[in-house]
């Protein structure tokens, strides 16, 4: 396997793996091609699928200078098969061959635990583009639509990465999955995608933005636990994966502040000081702090349940194989076999909320949640900041992990956004300030009127600090098609 920085252009498929010396891997996944690009075609409204989009393409997994800038209709972007260089002499980084050189083919043993792995990761990128596929019709800028588009083309080439292992690892079986991973469909009821929060729809801009903040930024934890992989080649895929996740999660952060920078601009020229008169706040035509505080509640607790159970048998074995290992593995100071280590966890007894230890081993999942909530708070603490400076008394914060509990130790409990176990009336009486109602909903979608012009804004959300790739405010993001 070459380590090559450089893309080669030469066949169908741009790649840094050689693939062009692979006829066996580069023949399956031509076959393979034409159904993606299918997939792709019915997914994208047409009036995109022909229009000119500034999107940023990777040409080099060098860091310094890794991708370019273009216009490129959607359909012809060029999904690659991008490894991170390689690590001269890496070695296994925990469990219990902790140490030993690096995998560069998959063992025996831990051939269907992989394999799994990588089909739920992979799951669950062509799942996030089908729940956006309606949101360019109603995009508030060419500048959120353009990002909107490169989150949908990237999403599109991890599918790519994880495919390729698939196709080169993993036999017919891999063939099997590659081939499954278009036939299952976010929200289907045949064949639904593998993950929950994946099965949700994206109604809205601001669902997105929370989407890619909160969601987005499980994947970042997944793939930087599946970058700690002894297995050498899911290890280098993730790696440069979460180069392209990053901006991800800037579209959601910067996204969400824009609305509460917006709102809060409104209520001051409006002289509105409380931002719980929300009739009024939202007859201005900006969406009020509850409410956006609601949809962070929903996403925000969506994105918990991706973690599993507090306490995990696969994600043990996951770890102890040395498959999947923990959030920034290599900076922990521990033995990183857990031999005797322990880990609290949350448990219910008595219906009160303790924590207890656990052997950490089987604490896997609670430890990268844990990680999750500390990274997630960064751009809250950042929004706040926003509402802190425009002068409005009003806070953000993430709900306890007991609230909205689908998966877990909390799963269909009745917790408040504070972590107090209530009645069912309690609870009932209590949800519609906690959780979007139908009602906000509509409200919501009675702003999402596209404004599509170079230098526009719908008027819910402020423009941006600065343009993608420094790009002036009136720059031509998007030139729409016009048949």
């Amino acid at each position: 396997m070459t380590d090559s920085i450089n893309v080669n252009y030469d066949t169908q498929i741009p790649n840094n793996v050689g693939l062009s010396s692979d006829k066996r891997v580069l023949k399956a996944l031509e076959k393979w091609h034409p159904g993606y690009i299918n997939w792709w075609n019915d997914l994208i409204p047409q009036k995109f699928q022909q229009s000119m989009i500034y999107l940023r393409t990777a040409v080099s997994v060098d860091p310094k200078g890794w991708a370019k800038f273009d216009y490129v209709k959607m359909p012809e972007y060029r999904w690659g098969i991008l490894l991170a260089p390689q690590v001269e002499d890496r070695r296994i980084p925990c469990g219990e061959h902790y140490g030993e050189p690096a995998w560069q083919e998959v063992p025996g043993e831990y051939r269907s635990l992989m394999r799994r792995l990588i089909v739920i990761q992979g799951d669950t990128e062509p799942a996030s583009v089908e729940q956006q596929r309606y949101l360019g019709l109603t995009a508030p800028s060419a500048y959120d639509m353009r990002n909107l588009f490169q989150v949908n083309v990237e999403e599109g080439r991890h599918l790519w990465a994880m495919v390729y292992l698939l196709q080169k690892y993993f036999g017919r079986d891999g063939r099997e999955e590659a081939n499954d991973l278009l036939r299952r469909s976010s929200g289907s009821e045949e064949a639904p995608r593998m993950l929950g929060a994946f099965n949700e729809e994206t109604p809205d801009w601001l669902s997105f933005f929370m989407f890619t903040y909160f969601t987005d930024r499980d994947g970042k934890m997944q793939l930087e636990a599946l970058a700690q992989s002894g297995f050498d080649p899911l290890s280098r895929s993730c790696r440069f994966m979460l180069t392209e996740e990053a901006h991800h999660m800037f579209v959601g952060e910067t996204g969400v502040g824009r609305t509460i920078q917006r709102t809060c601009e409104a209520m001051n020229a409006a002289g509105i000081t409380d931002p719980f008169d929300t009739d009024k706040i939202r007859d201005l035509g900006v969406i009020d702090l509850p409410l956006i505080q609601k949809k962070l509640n929903l996403h925000y607790t969506l994105s918990l349940d991706l973690f599993g159970q507090e306490v995990s048998t696969n994600a043990a074995n996951a770890y102890n194989a040395g498959i999947k290992g923990r959030y920034m593995e290599h900076k922990i100071d521990d033995d990183h076999q857990l031999t005797n280590d322990t880990y609290k966890v949350w448990d219910l007894v008595d219906g009160k909320m303790v924590h207890h230890e656990v052997p950490a081993l089987t604490a896997i999942n609670m430890r990268l949640r844990d990680d999750y909530i500390g990274d997630a708070a960064g751009g809250v603490g950042r929004w706040n900041k926003i509402i802190k400076k425009l002068g409005v008394e009003f806070e953000m914060s993430q709900p306890h992990e007991a609230f909205n509990r689908k998966i877990g130790v909390f799963a269909n409990k009745l917790f408040s956004p504070a972590g107090e176990l209530l009645s069912g009336a309690e609870y009932d009486a209590g949800v519609p300030g906690w959780l979007p109602t139908h009602e906000d909903g509509d409200f919501i979608q009675s702003l999402m009127k596209p404004c599509f012009g170079p230098g526009s804004y719908a008027g819910w959300i402020a423009p941006p600090k600065v343009g993608i790739n420094n790009q002036p405010g009136d720059f031509e993001y998007v030139k729409l098609y016009e048949a």
